[in-house]
């Protein structure tokens, strides 16, 4: 029995019902759990001794409108987590998707895994995503006066509002953003005969 193999069993065995889905691709394990099933999972993850994934590597937030440039049929927003076994050496991907589009909120893991902490700040930062149990969330890589969330595809690529320090009064002000459109194909100008060399 190969590795993949005994993690998959262990998978099913331990997290049975509560395990929506789970799929191989490129010799990775990904499994997905409701958003109910979320904290139980991923405590039974770190303390089951078949499991023991004692590390979470990262917590990321994912926009599924516009999949693949198809449309898209389930939740909007997922949070996804990767997860390391030293004890077992091996790997897991656990996905769980927010059950409300217009305002996604998933328990936070940060009383199972420390490290979720600054990886669910990014999350809500980037995507507007709500830890809930989270004691300090708020935004980590965005201004405190930022508006929106940048990585939804819905965000506009040049925002709304730009930061810059003005000199007459001494501080940093908000304006709306001032970038002027421009061609982005390059210009290609070739002069007769180009690359003829008889």
């Amino acid at each position: 029995m190969s590795k993949i193999d005994t993690l998959q069993a262990a998978l099913e065995i331990t997290l049975g019902a509560r395990l929506q889905k789970i799929a191989f691709a490129h010799g990775e394990v990904t499994i997905v759990v409701a958003p109910a099933d979320y904290l139980t999972v991923a405590l039974l993850l770190r303390d089951d001794p078949t499991l023991k994934f004692e590390q979470l590597m990262d917590v990321c937030g994912v926009d599924y409108s516009s999949y693949k440039d198809q449309p898209w049929n389930s939740a909007r927003y997922c949070v996804v987590s990767h997860l390391l076994s030293l004890t077992h050496n091996w790997r897991v991907r656990m996905k769980v998707f927010c059950a409300d589009d217009d305002q996604p909120v998933v328990a936070s893991l940060t009383d199972i895994w420390g490290s979720a902490n600054w990886f669910e700040r990014e999350a809500f930062d980037l995507y507007g995503i709500v830890f809930d149990g989270h004691l300090d969330l708020r935004r980590l890589l965005t201004d405190y006066g930022f508006i929106g969330h940048p990585f939804r595809k819905d965000f506009p690529t040049t925002g709304d509002v730009e930061m810059r320090y003005d000199a007459q009064s001494k501080r940093v002000i908000y304006q709306p953003v001032t970038i002027e459109p421009r061609e982005l194909i390059p210009r290609v100008i070739r002069e007769d005969k180009y690359g003829n060399f008889h």
